[in-house]
């Protein structure tokens, strides 16, 4: 059983960012879906959303400049 206050704490960093990451990716379980509209408040999925999307695009971003590199051109 889940403690009363369990439910009424904020989701975490990691519980977010493993939420958003979780979402970009279309795979969520119900039970955390849920859990995250009780808990979770919409200006941190909002932030990490961000977060998470700039540094994916930074990464991809570092990767075509190393292979275009590594490729000679």
């Amino acid at each position: 059983m889940t403690d009363n206050n369990d439910n009424e704490r904020p989701l975490t960093f990691l519980e977010t960012l493993s939420s958003v990451f979780a979402a970009m990716f279309g795979v969520q379980k119900q039970e955390m879906r849920e859990r995250d509209f009780r808990r979770g408040k919409l200006s941190h999925f909002i932030a990490v959303g961000v977060l998470f999307t700039v540094v994916f695009i930074l990464t991809v971003w570092a990767i075509v400049k190393l292979v275009m590199n590594l490729a000679g051109v």
